[in-house]
Order: C-alpha cells, then sequence, then structure tokens
C-alpha cells in the first residue's frame, strides 16, 4: 500500500468496490493534474522519412486542452450523477449504440485541438473568416464548434439520431449521410476527425473530400493510431467494406504510411502533420481517456 493510503485512516481495509474505485480515481487524477503529458505529444522524427520529417508541427498541452481536463476532472466527480449513466449505459446498450448512448445522455464530449492549435495548422489570423466548412461524422458538435469560429456557414454529417439532434441544437445543418457528396457545394475546410476507422467506406470518404474541396480549400483528417476499424453502424461483423493498407507498427510508421500510401496516391498533398490527443470525458472509474491521434492537414496537389 502506498505512503499516500497508509495516511487515509481504514483505506487499506475498504472493501466496498464504488468507494475503492472512487479513492483510486482521487489518487490518479492528483498525477494527472500535474503531469504536462508531454508524451501525448511527442514524434520520434529519427524514424520518420526525411522529407516527412518537415510536415511536423510540434504542439504541447495549452490552456485550453488544460481547461477540457478540468471539466472532465468535476464532471467525472458528480458520483450520482456518474451512476445514473452507467445504470442507463447498461440498459440502453442493449438497443442503442455508445455513441448514441452518449448524445442522449449528454456525456462523452470529444476534444482534438484548441483553437489556437487549428489556427497554427491552418496558417490563418484570430478574426479571418472562410466560407463554408464541413465537419463529417460530427458527433455532438463540441469540435466542429471549435472549427466554426472561422467559418460563415457550417454544415455537418452524422450517423447518430441523437447525435443529430444535439447539432441542430447547436444550430448546425445537418446534410443526411447519402447525400453529402453529391457535388452541389464546395467547401474552404472539410473536417474527417476520427472517422476513417469507424466507417466502412474510408477510401470513398477520402475520394468525396477530394472532390469537394475548393482549389485554396484544406480537409483536416485525424485518425487514432495504431489503426484499428471498428465500423459502428451498420455492419454485423464492424468490419470495413473498403481496408486501407496502412503499414508498420509505430506511431511513426503507420503516420508516414498514410501519408505515402493513402493520402499522395488519392491526389492531396499533405502539408502538415502532428500528434495530438484524443480526449473524451470519462465516468466513475476513470475522468477522462485518451487515444493516440495523428492529425494531417491535406490540401489538392495542383495547389500544393
Amino acid at each position: 500500500m502506498s505512503q499516500a493510503a497508509d495516511q487515509i485512516p481504514g483505506i487499506g481495509h475498504i472493501r466496498s468496490p464504488l468507494l475503492r474505485s472512487v479513492y483510486n480515481k482521487m489518487r490518479e487524477d492528483e498525477k494527472q493534474k500535474n503531469n504536462p503529458h508531454d508524451n501525448w505529444y511527442t514524434v520520434d522524427l529519427s524514424k520518420v522519412p526525411e522529407e516527412i520529417c518537415a510536415k511536423f508541427l510540434q504542439f504541447n498541452q495549452d490552456e485550453e486542452t488544460s481547461q477540457f481536463l478540468n471539466q472532465c476532472y468535476e464532471k467525472s466527480d458528480w458520483l450520482f450523477t456518474q451512476l445514473g449513466h452507467s445504470f442507463c449505459k447498461s440498459v440502453l446498450g442493449w438497443f442503442m449504440s455508445s455513441t448514441s448512448i452518449n448524445g442522449l445522455l449528454k456525456r462523452g464530449s470529444m476534444f482534438v485541438f484548441s483553437k489556437d492549435q487549428l489556427r497554427q495548422m491552418l496558417h490563418v489570423a484570430p478574426d479571418r473568416k472562410g466560407n463554408r466548412l464541413l465537419d463529417l461524422g460530427a458527433g455532438d458538435g463540441m469540435v466542429t464548434d471549435i472549427m466554426a469560429e472561422f467559418y460563415n456557414v457550417v454544415d455537418s454529417t452524422e450517423m447518430s439520431p441523437t447525435m443529430v439532434w444535439r447539432l441542430k441544437e447547436k444550430g448546425f445543418n445537418v446534410i443526411p449521410v447519402d447525400t453529402w457528396d453529391n457535388g452541389a457545394v464546395t467547401y474552404d475546410l472539410i473536417g474527417c476527425l476520427n472517422l476513417l476507422d469507424r466507417c466502412d467506406k474510408p477510401m470513398k470518404i477520402l475520394q468525396s473530400i477530394y472532390r469537394l474541396l475548393t482549389p485554396t480549400g484544406r480537409a483536416i483528417v485525424a485518425v487514432v493510431l495504431p489503426f484499428e476499424p471498428y465500423v459502428e453502424f451498420n455492419s454485423s461483423d464492424h468490419k470495413p467494406i473498403e481496408s486501407l493498407l496502412i503499414k508498420g507498427k509505430t506511431f511513426e510508421e503507420q503516420a508516414a504510411s498514410f501519408i505515402t500510401d493513402v493520402f499522395q496516391p488519392l491526389g492531396f498533398f499533405v502539408e502538415h502533420f502532428t500528434r495530438l490527443p484524443y480526449l473524451c470525458e470519462g465516468d466513475l472509474n476513470q475522468s477522462f481517456f485518451v487515444l493516440n491521434d495523428a492529425v494531417f492537414v491535406l490540401k489538392l496537389k495542383d495547389e500544393g
């Protein structure tokens, strides 16, 4: 038993799973609050081809990221709310997807990048306003909100009915998933954040993004690495119809493979890539969850 545990009378004899879980989470939160999490942003550039190294942008945990984490700590401490969420999830999980349950309960919001990090990736001034943004698989719209600040018109897509409801609550236009790529509208920015590993046809989505970008437009694509596809909607085996043939096992190897084996053959020019934490609000046992995101800024090759 640790020194911290010894200082709390009787903590070593707690038999209640709930109380022990709360105590362990408190200890873990204290460690995390004093951690700058440099490992969330680190890439070993010695393992990346030289021509790709020049595209890397180094970030760190900024104020907006810290604010999201503080929000996670606070919400995780709402004991009765978390118990209610846990109960509802166990019941609703029989007939609803995890994404839809989170949308219904207003939990599980995501964080990928801050406004300042987005400005640096896109080289835009704080007061700059582009014309039109499309966010694919926008979820509850929390990340969409960050991108929306820089665009006059915001469109979105989403498979989960409850998340569609949340997006409309925020005032975002939601385009049906079977019509968003009909070519009627082009976009200055298309967000495809943590969607390629959750959809059945990732190549088709990337091809459609290429067609719908304006000549000077950008796409921002985030992918969790290691790449492990899992199709949540309309799939009996959760396997995609189309496969992305990503090489390598490490973050660096797979990020480089996305550039050379996926984006470039489709006609994209990769302007930047970086590593960011893909953060999600936690539960009673853990204040937040984190995955490794490779984030790429793409533009049309002819414009590069």
